[in-house]
């Protein structure tokens, strides 16, 4: 039983740590990298969709979606692409949409037309080079609501301090565990001396009684010897 429960105590250590430093370093890849469009891995960058204006062929809201960057003349229509809106309203947020007709701009750029399949109307802006981020590439189903849940407080708390605290708690008990069992080994070494200074004591007071007895007998040889003989 012992053993068993020592098996269990230490995988859940293991597991608990693995979570820790899993969780850990999870959050700092995705604070430095998902929706960062300054940033890429590879030609490869993250993003978190917010809306469901592509739900209705590709993903959805809380989907991460997987862009690389191309050479914009290789896009095709019905290539879904990822860029900086140019509308007023949402200026600059990242949308992921398909493209449905490509122009070209005065120094023969391309210029993409785009849309949602949810509603299938136009963007009212088009989509120039510049603004282009990539081209999707694959999602990641519902791990946007997942960070999105991470960066609240309940989030943090469940999911990075609670492991944590979890992991400081077990070490605690493993050293007090510890602390324990040295200090019984420490009592039970110093009882074990106490145990032998004991047996010397009793040996020594033994041998002592025998030197006594022997004294007495050497003694009353001696005084027999003194007695003259008639």
């Amino acid at each position: 039983m012992k053993r068993a429960l020592a098996i269990f105590k230490s995988i859940l250590t293991y597991l608990v740590v693995i979570t820790s430093v899993g969780m850990m370093l999870f959050t700092i890849i995705t604070m430095s990298t998902v929706n960062r469009h300054d940033r890429s891995f590879f030609g490869y960058q993250i993003f978190i969709v917010l809306s469901n204006s592509m739900k209705a062929t590709d993903f959805e809201a809380g989907d991460l979606v997987v862009a690389k960057k191309v050479d914009p003349r290789t896009l095709e229509v019905g290539d879904i692409i990822t860029f900086q809106s140019a509308n007023p309203d949402i200026y600059g947020s990242v949308i992921t949409h398909k493209i449905r007709e490509i122009r070209e701009d005065n120094l023969g750029y391309p210029v993409f037309v785009t849309y949602g399949t949810t509603t299938n109307i136009d963007d009212l802006t088009t989509v120039s080079v510049a603004r282009l981020l990539g081209k999707y590439q694959f999602r990641i189903p519902g791990v946007g609501k997942f960070i999105h849940f991470l960066k609240t407080v309940p989030g943090y708390i469940l999911c990075i301090f609670l492991p944590f605290f979890i992991l400081i708690v077990l070490q605690g008990i493993e050293a007090v565990r510890i602390f324990r069992a040295y200090r019984k080994e420490q009592l039970e070494e110093l009882e074990s001396e106490r145990e032998k200074l004991r047996q010397k004591h009793e040996e020594t007071m033994k041998l002592m009684e025998e030197i006594k007895l022997l004294r007495e007998e050497l003694v009353a040889k001696k005084s027999e010897e003194d007695i003259p003989k008639e």
